[in-house]
């Protein structure tokens, strides 16, 4: 089983990514820093597809065409989301963590896990043991190909489009609903998995046998950003901060929570379709929880008065 392992470079891979995310989390929770958070996450994926690639020497078209998607994607997120905290400051999602060495330590053990998880994929296919007999390009090589350049456009124009939305001081108190937003209240969400499903895609070209596991890259992403730390926090967050907007609720209502759609399609579906089909589940709906709050409570002053009585 070790030599299984070692073959794969699965085993070198984990300490890799746990010395590394180790690291990273000695520096931030020293000095109780921010910054080097994402940029730590992001910069994994791009060791572990440069040291998978050079150990392997095999030196396939298709090693060379997914270390390369890998490192244009990880060196464009990390740079932005870089970028991003310095201007910011402060990373809010740390703030009940960050005087927690306990709680930080283990948003670096997920991230850690997070980051080989994902990588999966793209560690298989650099290992180059299938290299030799299954180098010619597949169907699945294309359209894992062009899955990734879709995903990795949608993310970048998002994040960017966005950004500037951000720093314009007129858009103070305002959710960014310009270009890609339009049509997605999640367009970097959606171009983050439909990248990493471009890679699966394309691995699936070379995977055997119990290589196959390599499917639980695009399913851990995409149930992190579903229903974890992804679209369930920020949805929360918008909610309790626009509900009493009516022109909020419009474009929520309208807008569909993840996959691109026109929001005159969107907001003619029933509730049950955007559910099964749309990824609109009811826990992204916060909105009533105030009113249902009020609610709640003067049943319970009425049916106390009623019992005193």
């Amino acid at each position: 089983m070790v030599w299984v392992l070692d073959e794969r470079n699965l085993a070198l891979c984990a300490i890799v990514t746990a010395g590394m995310q180790f690291s990273f989390f000695l520096v931030a929770c020293s000095c109780k820093f921010d910054k080097v958070t994402d940029f730590a996450g992001g910069t994994n994926f791009v060791v572990l597809a440069l040291l998978t690639f050079l150990m392997a020497q095999t030196w396939a078209a298709r090693q060379i065409m997914v270390t390369t998607c890998i490192i244009v994607w990880g060196v464009r997120l990390s740079g932005y989301l870089l970028y991003r905290i310095i201007k910011i400051g402060e990373d809010k999602r740390f703030d009940d963590k960050r005087d927690s060495c306990l709680a930080f330590a283990g948003f670096w053990t997920f991230q850690a896990f997070w980051v080989f998880t994902v990588s999966l994929p793209v560690i298989i296919v650099n290992a180059g043991i299938n290299a030799g007999v299954r180098d010619y390009w597949t169907a699945q090589d294309i359209v894992g190909l062009v899955l990734f350049i879709l995903g990795l456009l949608c993310e970048a124009i998002s994040d960017q489009s966005k950004f500037m939305f951000r720093n314009d001081p007129a858009n103070k108190g305002k959710w960014c609903d310009t270009g890609l937003w339009k049509v997605s209240r999640h367009p970097n969400y959606f171009g983050e998995i439909l990248l990493w499903a471009g890679i699966f895609i394309i691995s699936t070209s070379v995977l055997s046998y119990g290589e196959w596991a390599v499917v639980l890259s695009p399913i851990f992403i995409s149930a992190i950003l579903l229903f974890l730390s992804g679209i369930p926090l920020l949805e929360k967050k918008a909610d309790e901060r626009f509900r009493k907007n009516e022109q909020y609720r419009e474009y929520k209502a309208r807008t569909s929570v993840l996959i691109p759609l026109p929001p005159p399609c969107y907001g003619c579906l029933p509730r049950a379709l955007k559910c099964l089909f749309c990824c609109e589940f009811p826990l992204y709906d916060h909105l009533n929880e105030e009113t249902e709050k009020i609610t709640v409570t003067k049943d319970l002053v009425a049916k106390t008065e009623a019992e005193t009585v």
